[in-house]
């Protein structure tokens, strides 16, 4: 007995060794549509994010709650809807609203974790106090904030020449590092150097490709223009209410001088070929970083995820940019590689960008905020055939950019299931008075092309879809 004693003393001495936490690599793109190889696409050249698809799990329909990026990157970072947090504009900070929230990382960097940004995470708040949210992070963020016209060629000596002559593009023969990107991803392998040995949340946020189309010269290079195509469908839906469209001005505000203030056909090639080129360039910085880890051999420990906070139209509906309900809009690409899963997976499963907070708390077995308004995404890592909601919810104000501290006039509220997309259209001040309703059959009209809102062959399934969203709304009130 007393060999035994001393034998349980023994075992009792030895340290326990802690459970090893994964990592989180957490990857984000601004104004990313779904246009990638791995989604598909025939054109775009997209390696580095195609090879990360086939080690992790695609979401073929995932979708942002507003599109437009602070009320969008606010609604992911804090698991609550834009509805909730009352953000619907640009310069609102979700802190002015909830002080205290716990966002996802800052819930990490409260767990242990070394939680950094480098790059574009959170939305560029004109309040100096709140630029990157220091609250979020272990120190100070970098790259985080500036205007993307800020984002201008910079090199030693002359910069080479502007070759273009195309109003919000440009095309110079510079190296990578000339732009926010390429510093961003070279940044970021210093710092997965300096991380490899601690568990870390590393959020690098690339600002391509937004607008200005400024890709360095070799990614312009990497298209013939023979292969770029007009948008499939230029014109505005039939029977779409004036409500549903925009002004498209963050892109024509660069054509004034055109007919009907417009690109022409040539200008319209030439700007697509321009957001091609920004994919591909940002594609490239993204396979640095992914190179790193791999050669750090992190990867079996780390939560890579990839994902934009909206879509884009590039002239589709007769439209330039976001702030639309419409899926060129409200879909986005998304991956989430977990050395826990097995990759090389595709899931149709409806999900939201809000579904990552509690999916990354959940894969890292950490306890998230009781008030997260997503659902956590692992039954579709452990089963992709698997579902964890019917329907997806996505809103947008009208006006487009509401003025600062201002309501809007209204809100279009839409709702993505299996087969439709409903929206309605809905006075802000009176939320009961419906101004305006859509519904695309997605089975049918893939594109939107036209609003069966009217249709009689659909008038049962627009009771089921507006019972839906009045019991979405109600949950969600804004006033």
């Amino acid at each position: 007995m007393r060999s035994l004693s001393l034998f349980a003393l023994l075992l009792i001495s030895v340290p326990i060794q802690a459970e090893i936490k994964p990592n989180v690599l957490f990857i984000a793109v601004d104004d990313m549509r779904v246009e990638l190889g791995c989604y598909g696409d025939t054109i775009v050249r997209s390696p580095h994010i195609d090879q990360l698809a086939e080690q992790g799990l695609l979401f073929e329909r995932a979708y942002c709650q507003q599109a437009v990026c602070n009320p969008s990157r606010a609604s992911l970072l804090t698991g609550l809807r834009p509805e909730t947090l009352q953000i619907w504009d640009l310069p609102t900070h979700f802190r002015k609203r909830r002080p205290d929230i716990v966002t996802l990382p800052q819930l990490f960097k409260n767990n242990g974790y070394e939680a950094r940004d480098i790059g574009k995470i959170f939305h560029n708040w004109r309040q100096a106090e709140y630029e990157g949210d220091p609250t979020s992070w272990s120190i100070p963020a970098v790259y985080h904030y500036a205007r993307h016209g800020d984002d201008i060629a910079m090199v030693e000596g002359d910069v080479p020449p502007e070759l273009l002559n195309l109003p919000r593009a440009e095309m110079r023969d510079v190296p990578d590092d000339a732009y926010f990107d390429g510093r961003i991803a070279n940044l970021a392998v210093d710092a997965l150097q300096e991380l490899k040995d601690e568990p870390f949340f590393l959020a690098v946020g690339f600002w391509k490709p937004h607008l200005p189309f400024n890709a360095p010269k070799k990614y312009w290079d990497m298209y013939d223009q023979a292969e770029i195509q007009p948008p499939a469908n230029p014109e505005a839906p039939t029977n779409v209410p004036p409500i549903a469209l925009h002004d498209s001005r963050e892109m024509l505000r660069g054509f004034q001088d055109r007919p009907n203030g417009e690109p022409t056909p040539e200008e319209v090639l030439a700007l697509r070929h321009g957001y091609y080129a920004a994919i591909s360039y940002v594609d490239t910085q993204i396979g640095k970083v992914l190179n790193e880890l791999d050669r750090l051999k992190l990867r079996d420990k780390t939560v890579v995820v990839f994902w934009s906070d909206h879509g884009f139209h590039l002239g589709e509906h007769d439209l330039w940019a976001k702030t639309s309900n419409f899926e060129l809009d409200a879909r986005v690409p998304m991956i989430i590689a977990s050395p826990n899963h097995e990759g090389g997976k595709r899931t149709e499963s409806l999900v939201e960008l809000l579904d990552l907070y509690p999916t990354l708390a959940d894969l890292c077995g950490l306890d998230a905020p009781d008030d997260l308004e997503g659902k956590s995404l692992r039954p579709l890592l452990e089963d992709a055939q698997a579902s964890v909601k019917t329907a997806t919810f996505t809103w947008h104000p009208r006006p487009a950019y509401p003025s600062p501290g201002k309501k809007p006039d209204a809100m279009g509220y839409s709702m993505r299931t299996d087969r439709y997309r409903y929206t309605e259209w809905r006075s802000f001040v009176n939320p009961d008075e419906v101004v305006a309703r859509e519904l695309y059959d997605h089975r049918l009209d893939p594109r939107e092309t036209i609003n069966a809102i009217d249709s009689p062959t659909h008038s049962d399934e627009v009771m089921k879809l507006s019972r839906s969203m009045s019991v979405h709304l109600k949950k969600h009130d804004h006033q």
